[in-house]
């Protein structure tokens, strides 16, 4: 981090976390915050995935910007893609506050906000306005007190679907009732098949992911790559946040919602290389959870990943983290004189 970075972290952490969050977004949309302009980028570093033209793999998780409103800045902090929301079909405010934790000496945070934002619509029009550059995609959730989850992400996908270069169906998020049991076999597939139906309705036709849980057991990973392979879905997102309080301090040990940051790392590696094991290289996998660090980001990539995603690392290290490690894998594979395709799944087994 340069010194007006740091300096801006420690403000930040001073605050209260949602508070510090909410300002970070503003901050950005009102151009506060340095930031490099482009991605870096490379032959070594592009990349075609599923259709997508990224001039680096370091993607923005979604979850940051919710509902879109930092899109500009966002394209410009050196990501080679963005993913906002998850967006709803109504907007929804959420579960009470507080529901935002920082674990400082953990690298960690903790989330239970349930899908608080403006609505597809909304997500939608300003999605539409955005700048040319960089691929945006849209994570895509279902309303709290909906009848028919399923029925939830088609209707996103009908409203907003046509305004994201890729679509990513969010069934792994553990702040939304019953949410997480879509993501049986039976469940998943029928939720899919009205996914597929309502994208390939777009003119656009958009790469359409699927982003899972790292609280999954072998049987269960087995199941949902068996369930993308014969859907059609274009990707798979691994790891969305965990249930599970392995790695922290006593603190937080009780504190409900989702983990993410350092804690998750081996977790989600972890499923990420047996999901990959299972998909084969047949559909790419996108592997998110835990990375701080160009090693982390490496690993991830070894373990099956054909790209990866950031959030919680940033509230620790900044905006920059996302350039200095895409220029770090730049030189780390020159030195070892390896493409990115021949390093993905090259450490599989050292996760299995």
């Amino acid at each position: 981090m340069n010194p007006i970075e740091r300096l801006g972290v420690r403000a930040l952490h001073r605050l209260d976390p949602e508070r510090a969050h909410d300002l970070s977004i503003r901050a950005l949309a009102h151009g506060l915050v340095p930031l490099p302009g482009k991605p870096v980028t490379s032959q070594r570093l592009r990349i075609n995935l599923a259709r997508l033209d990224l001039p680096n793999p370091v993607g923005l998780a979604a979850g940051y910007d919710k509902n879109a409103v930092a899109l500009p800045a966002l394209m410009r902090a050196g990501f080679g893609f963005v993913e906002v929301g998850a967006a709803t079909p109504r907007p929804q405010p959420g579960n009470p506050k507080p529901r935002l934790f920082r674990l400082s000496e953990d690298r960690a945070i903790i989330n239970r906000f349930g899908f608080n934002n403006h609505g597809a619509q909304a997500i939608a029009e300003r999605l539409a306005a955005r700048p040319a550059g960089i691929p945006v995609g849209l994570n895509i959730g279902a309303n709290k007190d909906s009848d028919d989850k399923s029925a939830d992400f088609a209707a996103v996908i009908d409203i907003a679907g046509a305004s994201a270069d890729f679509l990513t169906v969010n069934v792994s998020s553990p702040n939304t009732e019953k949410l997480r049991d879509l993501q049986g076999a039976d469940a998943l597939a029928a939720l899919l098949d009205r996914a597929i139906s309502a994208r390939n309705a777009l003119p656009s036709r958009p790469p359409l992911f699927v982003k899972i849980a790292p609280d999954l057991d072998p049987d269960a990973v087995s199941d949902i790559a068996a369930v993308a392979l014969s859907s059609g879905v274009d990707g798979i997102i691994a790891t969305n946040t965990t249930l599970a309080r392995d790695g922290i301090g006593p603190q937080h040990a009780n504190q409900m919602g989702g983990l993410s940051g350092a804690p998750l790392f081996a977790k989600s590696t972890h499923v990420l290389a047996r999901l990959s094991q299972q998909i084969n290289g047949q559909i790419p996998i996108i592997g998110v959870g835990g990375i701080g660090s160009t090693e982390q980001a490496w690993q991830k990539i070894r373990a099956g990943a054909s790209a990866v995603q950031i959030y919680s690392a940033l509230i620790y290290q900044g905006f920059s983290l996302a350039s200095r490690i895409a220029r770090d894998l730049d030189d780390r594979l020159a030195r070892e004189r390896i493409s990115l395709e021949e390093l993905t799944g090259s450490g599989l087994n050292d996760w299995l």
